[in-house]
């Protein structure tokens, strides 16, 4: 029976019971003195937030799981006790069925990047050597282990160990030979230099390597410098053949030549006796009649010596001509030579002057100003954001905007101007009787031109822009100094926002 009274005193009865009975105030003695003296079951209340705890504490990791979640929360709201059961049910059900999965899946993981290790230190043999044979045992060793679904791990790891040490003392024998034999390459092509000193071709050739052989090394810089310098063989080699076959025209000229004056020197003798002969033989003449013979004799034999004299002549003016030609055509092998040799101090993609190419430029320049007293300005640019060109189009790309800023930066430059290119994207311009501000004009003239005239990569328009830093030479500065000053305003021209143009 439900007891009539009402709640209020209900529940100071039930507060004097808990006194009387020396129990402690809790909610849940509460709730049963409570629910004795109005004689209503006693049943526990509803925990929800204890059961919001665990529902929070528990972390989905498939999305089966995160399902079930979202319906224990929902139960919990409800304060459903068997919709909580099942929630939780169907939760540890899918745990229990995703585990395996994904064992499966991580160890299937694991056997790929097994194998993927494995190719890659397979690739990466050739350049450790095959010398050590205790080395390649153990990189075998190694790679069978790795291609092992059986292997432990602890046994991996140790192995990787030792091959990662090997590697690392690999590495550094590879750079130090590497350096030894760049630094045995230079002394080659020095000592080549200095013994044709006198070949003004092949110094050309000699400067190509030294600047090909200077570090960082990449292929397709060495791929240039291997073509433009078969090139400049091919060139001398087919001009070396065609000098050797003008040398022995003219030794064999030279021999005819001494060989005529020799016939010239014998006759002239052979004449010379036979006049003393017909002197002779006038003397003993006593009549007219007997000097007759005599004197067609000398006649005929000085109409000899002239017709023979004016053969030789002949012969000898033909033999001066072919000299004179062939001294023209060794002119002309040696201009080719020289020319050959000048297209190594070139840039191979834009034809701008390379490194060394600007370095003797410079030298002219600075020695022509000292000279003469008059300004020089030395501006150097460099394109922005040319990496993310050549991240989005490509390599041809970059090299095609490389090719089109020349194009355009010759349009704005005057003939005794100089342009070079100094790295990959960077470029030197050398602007001789120039002072600072007309530098500074000329290269805003040339950003100015480029918002002109568009760089196309197949239908679509690039915008190239440079960042550039413009300084005058200052009296008795070296040209390292003045490219170090222009460098650093062109860095401050980059961290002042881009294309711009400052003077350093």
């Amino acid at each position: 029976m439900i007891n009539k009274k009402p709640p209020s005193a209900i529940a100071r009865e039930a507060l004097t019971r808990l006194n009387a009975l020396k129990l402690a105030p809790t909610p849940a003695n509460y709730q049963a003195c409570y629910n004795e003296i109005a004689c209503i079951p006693n049943v526990a209340g509803f925990p929800e937030a204890p059961l919001h705890q665990i529902s929070l504490a528990l972390t989905a990791k498939t999305p089966e799981q995160e399902k079930q979640l979202k319906h224990l929360d929902a139960a919990i709201g409800n304060r459903n006790w068997r919709e909580v059961q099942e929630a939780l049910v169907a939760f540890s059900g899918a745990n229990h069925e995703g585990a395996p999965k994904d064992e499966g899946m991580a160890a299937a993981m694991s056997q790929r990047c097994m194998a993927n290790l494995a190719l890659a230190i397979e690739h990466m043999l050739p350049a450790l050597g095959t010398d050590d044979e205790g080395f390649l045992a153990q990189v075998r060793e190694f790679l069978d282990a790795l291609r092992n679904p059986a292997t432990d791990m602890p046994a991996i790891e140790a192995m990787l160990a030792k091959f990662s040490n090997r590697v690392l003392v690999a590495a550094e024998d590879q750079a130090e030979i590497k350096a030894m034999l760049l630094k045995l390459l230079h002394l080659i092509i020095e000592n080549i230099g200095e013994l044709s000193l006198d070949d003004q071709w092949l110094k050309g050739q000699v400067d190509s390597l030294l600047v090909a052989a200077t570090p960082p090394l990449t292929l397709r810089r060495l791929d240039d410098v291997e073509r433009r310098i078969r090139n400049v063989m091919s060139k001398q080699s087919e001009a070396k053949g065609r000098s050797m076959e003008a040398q022995e025209e003219m030794r064999l000229m030279l021999a005819a030549f001494v060989e005529q004056l020799a016939m010239m020197s014998e006759s002239s003798g052979a004449f010379g006796d036979r006049l003393e002969e017909s002197a002779r033989q006038i003397e003993q003449v006593k009549t007219i009649e007997g000097m007759a013979p005599l004197l067609k004799g000398v006649i005929d034999t000085t109409r000899a010596m002239a017709t023979e004299t004016r053969g030789a002549h002949d012969r000898l003016r033909t033999l001066q001509e072919k000299v004179q030609t062939t001294e023209a055509e060794i002119g002309k092998l040696h201009q080719e030579l020289d020319h050959a040799s000048a297209l190594a101090r070139h840039d191979p993609l834009t034809d701008a002057l390379n490194r060394k190419g600007l370095d003797e430029a410079l030298t002219r320049e600075i020695a022509g100003m000292q000279r003469k007293d008059t300004p020089l300005c030395v501006a150097l640019l460099d394109i922005d954001n040319f990496k993310t060109i050549n991240d989005r189009l490509g390599h041809d790309t970059g090299d095609a905007a490389l090719v089109h800023l020349v194009k355009v930066a010759r349009q704005c430059m005057r003939p005794v101007d100089s342009l070079a290119r100094y790295g990959g994207e960077e470029f030197v311009i050398l602007m001789p009787d120039t002072p600072l501000e007309q530098g500074i004009q000329t290269m805003t003239r040339l950003q100015r031109m480029l918002t002109k005239i568009f760089f196309l990569s197949g239908d679509e328009k690039l915008l190239i822009t440079f960042s550039a830093g413009v300084a005058q030479m200052r009296p008795h500065e070296s040209g390292a100094e003045a490219m170090k000053r222009a460098d650093k305003a062109m860095y401050l021209a980059k961290r002042a926002g881009k294309n711009r143009v400052l003077g350093g």
